[in-house]
């Protein structure tokens, strides 16, 4: 099964975690947004909405923000159990809303990346 994780390899931060996840976990293909301008055209979406939210895209299927989140750390063995605790009604809604927050604060960082838009 072909999973592909969009991610800002500009944004220290992003790239920092997206890295140690390459490290642990060989089935994601890890593709930047900014450097290769295919993957705008292969998940059919924004810049912006690329720069906002990390994306996964798994069974033909996209996912954004903490599902993404959820769909990396169930394929990683370690990470399972933070996946499953993580999808936990009432802990998935504040991991939601954690994960919003610092990836608005994320993107207004990284929106200068999209003047040439």
């Amino acid at each position: 099964m072909k999973i592909n994780g969009y991610f800002n390899q500009s944004c220290k931060i992003c790239r920092t975690e997206i890295n140690h996840y390459k490290k642990i976990n060989k089935t994601i293909t890890w593709i930047d947004i900014i450097s290769d301008e295919k993957a705008l055209i292969d998940i059919k979406l924004s810049k912006k909405d690329l720069i906002r939210r990390m994306h996964i895209i798994k069974n033909n299927r996209v996912f954004n923000g903490l599902d993404a989140f959820l769909i990396i750390w169930s394929e990683i063995p370690r990470y399972k159990i933070l996946a499953k605790f993580a999808s936990i009604p009432g802990i998935y809604h504040i991991g939601w809303l954690i994960y919003e927050i610092i990836a608005l604060i994320l993107f207004y960082k990284n929106k200068h990346l999209l003047q040439n838009e």
